[in-house]
């Protein structure tokens, strides 16, 4: 199962990004996004959130 980023809470701030040994978060339009493909569901990138905005699926 893939972490997810909640568009709703995620303030785009980048802290997920370098964390993720997969390269799977990347900049959206609007918020950062998990690729559901390349996420291994290490549970790296949920504590570097300042908003608690990631979570698994």
């Amino acid at each position: 199962m893939a972490h997810v980023i909640d568009a709703d809470t995620c303030i785009s701030c980048g802290a997920c990004e370098p964390v993720c040994p997969e390269d799977a978060i990347s900049e959206g339009d609007d918020t950062y996004v998990i690729d559901a493909d390349k996420c291994t569901d290490c549970g790296s990138c949920p504590p570097e959130c300042p908003v608690e905005a990631i979570s698994a699926q």
